[in-house]
């Protein structure tokens, strides 16, 4: 156990077991092997790191642009660097089973959006203008809310690590930070080299929990006074609880979560370019990440050469040992066991199944899965999969094509494939999605931007400088004020 990567706590500065000495265990989804272990944060451990968040806030908000627009680019380049590359590395491939190809993707967006972050230190102005009042001034200051509460997802632990803590923190706002209970200690190592990077003791607190404590430890954490906002990057289901515990208490929320990706293929589309984008979006860690494309809206002139070339491209993919394939396990075996009913239930419903046998390759192990025809009532349609599952739907006309696409509760990310860029423009702007991309995957982001849903399954808010400041008024009256009653 002692050769165990082991995630502490971080709270107030300091690297603390639990107060009660409780750990949880956790296994590799691929081999089953002990991949680390982590202390399990208790009620009292959770207000220690509530507490020391709100006694380091005056100070921290009132610390320079510069010094934390340095912090941060210090911490992209621990990021950068060899040696926590080859630490995150093992620690990715051991708690997630992640091939390489998705590690060297958290190492560059990690790092990448960390920079960027740093630069929105100039988006933090204020602005003055003359009052109503003859003779005053109102002075609009843009200001740090508070303590937040983050709560981060395991499937890109480095960059959407940063984008939880990383934002609220360069707005001034201190932190209080749950990792998933499925990658404690590979979420520890951002946390850390933001740490060592020169935050100061209390400004970011690392809280880790067991899988049973979490609805209990949530509740309490939502419910003290101190804390102002909550994040959350994850599925619907456990938003919608968030949700609910933060209107308890009138308290504000950032949820960025799940997502049915469509990409509408339109007849003219160069299917090459579109069957590549469409096999990164939809099968990149085999499918686990809120933008995958998981529908495929193709125009019927085009269904056959487009799944040709998907299969072409498909079979070049290998599916196994996540030190040497492209796809690998999922993250739990109960996940793989969802998909798989799901992928039944559609072909029971009618849905033919052009590629995939139905099959787990291993416990946690889905092998690439591609259905035609499934139809709209189908949870296979309706909920999201996360996993590498990709269904197809045949349309004859645009206006169809933009119709399926927006027949789900999810808006978070689509694409779009048309040689035709005037008319692209024009077919973007109908699917109700937060980010369309023309002639490209699904995946792509802009940092400056962020992801965001538009409400639903998919949630509400962004990563940004206005979800985590406040514009406060400032009104310096003239003297000699005038006022009722003739006083």
């Amino acid at each position: 156990m002692s050769d165990v990567p082991f995630a502490h706590l971080l709270i107030n500065g300091e690297h603390l077991p639990a107060n009660t000495g409780a750990t949880f265990s956790v296994h590799s989804p691929y081999t089953g092997s002990l991949a680390s272990a982590a202390a399990a944060a208790s009620s009292e451990d959770c207000r220690a790191a509530i507490e020391a968040a709100h006694r380091a806030f005056p100070a921290w908000e009132a610390t320079s642009y510069a010094t934390r627009r340095d912090i941060l680019l210090r911490a992209a380049a621990t990021l950068r660097s060899e040696e926590w590359q080859k630490k995150a590395a093992l620690a990715m491939r051991a708690e997630l089973a992640m091939p390489q190809a998705h590690i060297m993707f958290n190492f560059f967006a990690g790092s990448e959006l960390l920079g960027s972050v740093a630069t929105l230190v100039n988006d933090l102005k204020g602005e003055i203008l003359p009052s109503v009042v003859p003779g005053g001034q109102v002075f609009i200051q843009r200001r740090a809310q508070g303590v937040i509460y983050s709560v981060v997802p395991w499937n890109a632990p480095v960059p959407l690590m940063v984008s939880s803590v990383a934002i609220p923190l360069v707005c001034g706002n201190t932190v209080v930070v749950r990792p998933s209970e499925f990658c404690p200690y590979s979420s520890s190592l951002v946390v850390d080299a933001l740490h060592e990077a020169g935050l100061p003791a209390g400004v970011i607190n690392f809280v880790t929990m067991s899988e049973d404590s979490i609805p209990t430890l949530t509740s309490e954490i939502i419910a003290h006074p101190a804390v102002r906002k909550i994040t959350f990057t994850g599925s619907d289901r456990v938003g919608k609880i968030i949700a609910m515990e933060a209107a308890k208490h009138l308290k504000p929320c950032v949820f960025e979560l799940g997502g049915k990706a469509p990409s509408v293929v339109l007849a003219d589309a160069d299917i090459e370019q579109a069957s590549r984008a469409i096999i990164a979006g939809g099968f990149f860690f085999s499918g686990q990440i809120c933008m995958a494309t998981e529908r495929v809206i193709v125009q019927r002139p085009v269904l056959e050469p487009l799944v040709s070339a998907i299969k072409q491209h498909l079979s070049t993919l290998t599916v196994g040992d996540p030190k040497n394939s492209e796809l690998s396990s999922l993250f739990t075996e109960r996940h793989a066991d969802g998909i798989i009913a799901m992928v039944k239930e559609a072909k029971e419903a009618g849905a033919e199944v052009l590629l995939g046998d139905m099959k787990k390759a291993g416990p946690a192990l889905l092998k690439p899965h591609i259905l035609l025809g499934v139809k709209p009532e189908t949870r296979l349609w309706q909920r999201e999969s996360f996993g590498p599952v990709l269904i197809l739907a045949v349309v004859d006309t645009i206006d169809e094509a933009v119709e399926l696409a927006n027949a789900s509760d999810y808006s978070l990310a689509a694409s779009l494939w048309t040689k035709d860029v005037y008319n692209a423009m024009n077919v973007a702007m109908r699917i109700r999605s937060g980010s369309v991309n023309i002639n490209g995957s699904t995946l792509h982001v802009e940092n400056e931007l962020g992801l965001t849903g538009l409400g639903g399954s998919s949630g509400y808010g962004r990563f940004n400088v206005d979800n985590f400041t406040e514009k406060r008024t400032i009104t310096l009256h003239p003297p000699q004020g005038s006022y009722p009653w003739g006083l």
